[in-house]
């Protein structure tokens, strides 16, 4: 128990002894967090360099990059299929009031059908990004019938609309009428 409360930082019986020990351990912890900062940095950077890779690959063609650098890309290259988010945001851009989340996923299966393909559950990926878009303060969630939610685009980004579900103008489009 003495040498844990000298660890501790609270020198017991023999206290002077332990302040190598205590040095010691004080310089491993500096050491240490310096080691998770550059750790950290590392990570972010070869993230960085295979999205390149792979950006490269995407424009060029996998069998444009050497043996070696697609074996170091874990042997084959990944490329991310973007534009769920953005499609999701298009989708509710040019809705002409409020959309539920399902129609959002029947729009997109409309536009894209393999977008959705590629989702376990679509209504749950689509709900996830409009709430994201809220958050953004891109949309605004209203409720359409009780227990129901639907959402709809923030005309005016910084002046929330006044949404209701039977399709009423938004505040900010009454007041550019009148």
């Amino acid at each position: 128990m003495n040498n844990l409360n000298a660890v501790n930082g609270s020198p017991s019986e023999g206290g002077e002894n332990m302040a190598p020990v205590l040095e010691v351990a004080r310089q491993v912890q500096i050491e240490l967090r310096e080691l998770l900062r550059q750790r950290s940095a590392v990570m972010r950077r070869i993230g960085t360099v295979k999205r390149t890779v792979a950006g490269l690959a995407a424009l060029f063609g996998n069998e444009s990059l050497s043996p070696d650098l697609r074996e170091l890309m874990d042997g084959e290259i990944r490329v991310r299929r973007t534009g769920f988010t953005r499609t999701v945001r298009a989708i509710l851009m040019e809705a002409d009031g409020v959309m539920s989340a399902r129609e959002v996923c029947e729009r997109l299966h409309e536009r894209d059908p393999g977008m959705l393909s590629r989702h376990k559950d679509p209504l749950a990926s689509v709900t996830t990004v409009l709430n994201r878009l809220v958050a953004y303060g891109e949309a605004q969630r209203v409720q359409s019938e009780p227990h129901k939610c639907a959402w709809q685009w923030v005309a005016e980004l910084g002046t929330p609309a006044v949404a209701k579900a039977d399709g009423a103008e938004s505040a900010s489009a009454q007041r550019s009428v009148g």
